[in-house]
């Protein structure tokens, strides 16, 4: 696995990988330094996802999960040099989105801005009850440019996404977890604990099965219903042919475990 300088890169048992945003003094904010380290990682996870069957994503400390874009870095910017820096910024959260294996995030304090999209891109997430969360975009002559727009409404829909993104005001935790921003609130000495139990449980099934579910719901959701049931059906007949189907059916008739290998 890569070596990263503003990350920390953990393997946390097979087939579970932690990456943990790791600039605390800046609230875990991106710098460009950080956002190349995510792209190589998410790159290098796609082109040769090896054993990793789950990915949990979090910040340091207590205080953030990421607050977004490092505006101290940015002060003083040129408009190229900004729009530059943006690219990267953009192609670090395609990437995310495009991996195989399911990420869930795992929001340890404040997601604002460019945090919350973090947040959003991920496959699901799950958060502490004192977290607090924004996209502060228009508040400093801005949008939100790394999906905000697009993750969001299809979240919590049209009219809340249009009131959280014009008004730039944050919202709690507990209404994050009402609109269906994330799937559990947590203490914050359990987080880690309980997205890593959920993530294992991920990583102990078929990683073809659950790479192909993940893509036809992501892919799916962009489809009309009769498109997308057509997309799933493709999906599902890809996994016939493989080795993990045939050992999942011999585990059960056999009343074991199934040993999935991935082929």
């Amino acid at each position: 696995m890569m070596r990263a300088e503003n990350l920390v890169i953990d393997e946390i048992e097979p087939g579970l990988l932690r990456v943990m945003l790791n600039r605390p003094q800046a609230a875990n904010a991106f710098n460009s330094a950080m956002a190349r380290e995510l792209l190589a990682l998410w790159s290098e996870l796609a082109a040769a996802p090896g054993g990793v069957r789950a990915i949990v994503l979090t910040g340091a400390g207590e205080r953030a999960f990421c607050a977004g874009a490092d505006l101290k870095e940015r002060n003083g910017m040129s408009d190229a040099d900004w729009q530059t820096q943006h690219v990267l910024f953009e192609r670090q959260y395609m990437a995310l989105l495009e991996l195989p294996m399911p990420v869930i995030a795992a929001v340890n304090g404040a997601a604002f801005a460019g945090g919350l999209e973090l947040m959003l891109a991920c496959d699901f997430a799950y958060a502490v009850k004192g977290a607090r969360f924004a996209l502060t975009e228009v508040t400093l002559g801005l949008m939100p440019g790394a999906g905000g727009t697009q993750f969001l409404p299809r979240a919590v829909g049209e009219r809340r996404a249009k009131e959280i993104i014009l008004a730039g005001k944050p919202f709690d935790a507990e209404a994050a977890l009402r609109w269906g921003l994330v799937n559990r609130l947590c203490e914050p000495a359990e987080l880690l604990a309980e997205a890593t139990a959920t993530a294992s449980s991920i990583a102990a099934n078929a990683p073809l099965a659950v790479r192909q579910a993940k893509h036809a719901i992501h892919h799916g959701l962009q489809l009309d219903l009769k498109s997308g049931l057509l997309f799933e059906i493709e999906a599902y007949n890809r996994l016939v042919p493989t080795e993990d189907r045939r050992e999942g059916v011999r585990a059960y008739n056999e009343k074991r475990k199934p040993r999935f290998t991935g082929r």
